[in-house]
């Protein structure tokens, strides 16, 4: 029972970066158009919030990093 809602809470947090890259295109594809200060200033406002919703929630999501960091640590330690 504990695998489904584990399960279920990943998909959710799947579903959810999906959505939010998906606003970050279309906030992106906007800002190509014509648009009026006021519109463009709201698209950066949300844009913004979007991606830091979206690193949160990928952060959350997958807690572990892969980087030169990582890398390092595991050659050193060899």
């Amino acid at each position: 029972m504990k695998d489904i809602v584990s399960t279920m809470a990943i998909d959710e947090k799947l579903a959810g970066i999906r959505a939010r890259a998906g606003n970050i295109r279309r906030y992106r594809r906007l800002l190509k158009t014509e648009l009026t200060d006021l519109e463009r200033n709201f698209i950066l406002k949300r844009l913004c919030e979007e991606e830091t919703a979206l690193t949160e929630l990928t952060e959350e999501t997958f807690p572990f990093h892969l980087g030169p960091r990582a890398h390092n640590a595991w050659v050193t330690s060899i």
